[in-house]
């Protein structure tokens, strides 16, 4: 029963997040370009001094509405082809292949005021369906909508709650579909390494998973708790006096 209980417990190096901060402190943020990808929904809005000649460059149902709920806005926005492609209107379509949503701005306001369209383009992009998913050992699992231009893996799992006490915190997986190509990773999130990886902005449809710790695996089976093994102990102890006897 001791070794048992002693292989079942969790020490502070299994339960404490980046315990070697002190030793990375001060080190550089290094954020991240997000890319436009297939399925994307964009928001596009096109402005000038002159609101009247910008009007035609907007999608109609969006004129007039400032206060749109995220949902209307989906149903209203421009959906990503597989050819990474949109079609605007007038312009037509437009490619979005290798663009951020910083260089689409750019590529659609030029585009207006060298072909003669508006001598002033504002354009203005952001992304509607950002989402990413957290699974596993959290108090919250599921899929998350975010609209900050940047987010941070430890802020995604904030979302969901934050990991359990059985989480396993020195690897969290995650995997990313970029480009048409998949990336898993594993993430230990009690050293602060992570931090200076590729994976430590999320980006869109990132998914999150949090195995179980090994104290909760090895709970998972037949004997779940100190509980049940003091009822099996007090079980055979009883039996056994009994047939001594």
């Amino acid at each position: 029963m001791f070794l048992f209980l002693m292989a079942s417990c969790a020490s502070k190096k299994d339960i404490l997040y980046i315990q070697d901060a002190s030793q990375n402190n001060g080190s550089k943020l290094v954020y991240q370009d997000i890319t436009i990808q297939p399925n994307d929904i964009l928001k596009i809005d096109i402005e000038s001094f002159e609101p009247l000649a910008a009007i035609p460059y907007n999608k109609k149902s969006s004129q007039g509405l400032q206060n749109q709920n995220l949902d209307i806005m989906k149903l209203d926005g421009y959906i990503v082809s597989k050819d990474n492609t949109i079609k605007v209107p007038i312009l037509g379509e437009i490619s979005t292949q290798n663009k951020t949503t910083n260089q689409l701005e750019d590529f659609i306001s030029k585009k207006l005021v060298r072909e003669g369209h508006l001598s002033d383009a504002r354009v203005s992009v952001s992304l509607l369906n950002a989402k990413v998913t957290v699974l596993g050992e959290v108090n919250r699992p599921g899929t998350f909508n975010y609209t900050d231009q940047s987010m941070t893996i430890l802020q995604a799992l904030g979302y969901a709650g934050d990991l359990t006490i059985e989480g396993k915190r020195d690897d969290i997986l995650m995997t990313r579909e970029e480009n048409g190509v998949r990336k898993i990773t594993h993430i230990d999130l009690t050293s602060a390494d992570f931090m200076n990886s590729e994976f430590y902005f999320i980006k869109p449809n990132d998914l999150i998973i949090v195995n179980q710790n090994d104290p909760r695996v090895k709970n998972a089976g037949f004997i779940k708790n100190v509980g049940t093994v003091l009822t099996i102990a007090s079980l055979a102890l009883s039996i056994t006096i009994l047939l001594s006897r």
